[in-house]
Formats: C-alpha cells, sequence, structure tokens
C-alpha cells in the first residue's frame, strides 16, 4: 500500500477509525469512510459516504476504487448482549457478512479487519495468537465467528487479510459511551465528579493501548505481511491500579461505588504482542500514565 493509493474505512465514523483516517489523510492517501450516521471530526479532504456496510449500491463502487480496505464496523460491546446472541447476531456478526458477501468479488483488495483482542481469549495471562479461544461473553463469540468467516476468504485469497486483535483503545477523540472506554469514564468523573461504579473489587487486569499506537498498527498491518496478531502494550494494570492513576494525573479524588461482577467480564487478560513485533516491526510507545495525561489535557 502507497500513501496514495484509495483507502476505505468501512465503520470509519467511529473513534479509531477517525484516527486513523486522520493520519492516512494526512500521509497523502484518498480516504473514503463509510458509516451508517454522518461524520463529524474527521479532517478535510476525507470522504464520506452514508449507508449501510452490507449495501452493494453503496458498496461496489467503493471497493472498485480502493485497493485497501480496514473494516472497523461494529455495533456493540460485552456489556449490550450479555444474555442476548440474537441481539448480537443481528447487530454486529450478520451485517459484516453481508459486506463480506459483497466484498468476495473483489479479492484483488487488501483486508484489515479490527478483530477484540480482550473477549476472545477468556481469563489469560500474555495470551498468544495460538492460545486457546474461550470467549466469556456473546460479543467475544460473534467477534470469532467473524474472524473464522473472514479466515475463510482469507485462505481463499493468500496474501490479502490481517487480522489485528486490539486491547482496550483510549485516548483523545474517544466519546463518553455508557459500559464502554473505561479511561474516558474515569476521566470524565475526575472532570465533573459523581460516583464511578465499578463491577467487581477493582482486582480485574486489562491492558490498555493508547489510539495513536493502535492507528500505527493499523498502519504497519497495511503495509505490511498478511497476519494475525494482538495489538496491545504487553502490560496488564489492574483497575484499582488505574484509578489511582488517573487520580495522580489529574490530581482529583475519585469516589468508587463497588457492585457484584458481571456474567460478561474477566478476571485478567493481557496480550502477547510479540508476532506483530516481529512480522510487522511494530511495538506500542506510549506509557499509560503519558497516555492518560494527553486525553486529560484533550478534554481541557
Amino acid at each position: 500500500m502507497s500513501s496514495r493509493e484509495a483507502i476505505l474505512l468501512v465503520g470509519g465514523t467511529g473513534f479509531i477509525g477517525r484516527a486513523l483516517a486522520a493520519r492516512l489523510s494526512a500521509e497523502g492517501g484518498e480516504v473514503h469512510v463509510l458509516g451508517r450516521r454522518p461524520a463529524t471530526g474527521l479532517p478535510a479532504g476525507v470522504v464520506v459516504h452514508c449507508g449501510d456496510q452490507g449495501d452493494r449500491d453503496v458498496l461496489r463502487p467503493l471497493l472498485a476504487r480502493c485497493s485497501a480496505v480496514v473494516h472497523l464496523a461494529g455495533a456493540t460491546v460485552p456489556a449490550d448482549t450479555v444474555w442476548q446472541p440474537v441481539a448480537e447476531v443481528e447487530a454486529s456478526l450478520l451485517p459484516a457478512l453481508r459486506f463480506l458477501d459483497c466484498a468476495q468479488e473483489f479479492p484483488g483488495r487488501r483486508y484489515v479487519l479490527l478483530s477484540t483482542g480482550g473477549a476472545l481469549y477468556g481469563d489469560a495471562d500474555f495470551a498468544r495468537e495460538q492460545s486457546r479461544l474461550a470467549p466469556g461473553s456473546y460479543h467475544g463469540a460473534g467477534k470469532l465467528a467473524l474472524e473464522s468467516f473472514f479466515g475463510v476468504f482469507g485462505q481463499r485469497h493468500p496474501g490479502r487479510l490481517s487480522i489485528l486483535r486490539p486491547a482496550n483503545v483510549y485516548g483523545p477523540g474517544q466519546t463518553l459511551r455508557t459500559g464502554f472506554g473505561v479511561i474516558r469514564t474515569l476521566l470524565e468523573r475526575a472532570r465533573n465528579g459523581g460516583p464511578l461504579v465499578v463491577y467487581g473489587d477493582g482486582g480485574a487486569v486489562r491492558d490498555y493501548l493508547y489510539i495513536d499506537d493502535m492507528v500505527a498498527a493499523c498502519v504497519a498491518a497495511l503495509r505490511g505481511p498478511a497476519i494475525t496478531c494482538n495489538i496491545g502494550s504487553g502490560e496488564g494494570v489492574a483497575l484499582r491500579e488505574l484509578i489511582a492513576i488517573v487520580e495522580r494525573v489529574t490530581d482529583k479524588p475519585l469516589a468508587v461505588d463497588y457492585r457484584p461482577a458481571r456474567a460478561s467480564d474477566v478476571g485478567r487478560i493481557v496480550l502477547d504482542v510479540g508476532l506483530a513485533k516481529d512480522r510487522l516491526g511494530w511495538a506500542p510507545c506510549v506509557s499509560l500514565e503519558e497516555g492518560i495525561g494527553r486525553t486529560w489535557r484533550s478534554l481541557q
């Protein structure tokens, strides 16, 4: 992929998509974004198309024009469909499969699928790509199914598909959303007050990745060999420790309301990112405290 090629970001109106569009556009790429709603926060020059990812009338002309595609579309988080497998399929899996159905007509394109690292492995410490996949939520099961479907496409067209499994991505530009984005939520509580609801005892360990590092991984995947790999910091941080970091960075105490753990939550998930380092030449650069500081300053 050269910087002048046309690139399509499916579901590119979200947090990661907007940041990736800005990076690719700044490098001189012709960037097209497909989303279901009008987009905000995108740089001038990025072409926005409103429509569903499974609408062939919208998708075919874009796939005919673009030589590379990043699929970022997703409609749920684990807490959304804890007891609703059909809702997960209808909201996230079926629309993506309709996209794949159309993409089969354009096998010569380069495809990058954003999956998940946090919801595929279950409880795992330094999970590797070869680790047993044991999703504990219907959201994770849907991502695993989607990887399998896209994987068949990748087998039929070798060298055309990469799958990235990101950790918990955060940073400037992330919108506030109930049940999603704990760092963004923590900073909002520091800014505006109010209790922070924590499910469990605060000992849950996660891997947090700054948005610029996530974008760099996407660019590396577009330009590197076809691969399925984890994208994370490679460091585990307990929620209690994360709260302490936010309090230190913001110099504001947080009121925490502890509640029983939820069925969709895992106790510990940290990603091994050695494969991405070896094959893509990518590595995370922004520390957690520095990333939280940048995000906090962006909210002021």
